[in-house]
């Protein structure tokens, strides 16, 4: 695959590469991936790789929560 892109847009990309220490390959891969993918496809991936990332309390309850959220917003 040949592909033309702007010398100065490159450098940056290169850049931005080492500085996540991705390949540029890797990050024009990944974002060929997520413009072709469905949107739920998307979420459900990012949402993968940061499950169990944060360990919830005993007993929280994410409806609860959100119910508690909405009714201060609309009630504040």
């Amino acid at each position: 695959m040949t592909l033309s892109v702007d010398k100065r847009t490159i450098e940056k990309a290169k850049r931005f590469a080492k500085s996540t220490q991705r390949s540029l390959s890797e990050i024009v891969e990944s974002y060929l991936e997520n413009i072709t993918s469905p949107p739920d496809e998307i979420l459900d991936n990012e949402l993968s790789e940061i499950v169990g990332v944060i360990k919830l309390p005993d007993g929280f309850s994410e409806k609860d929560e959100i119910r508690k959220l909405l009714h201060e917003k609309h009630m504040n």
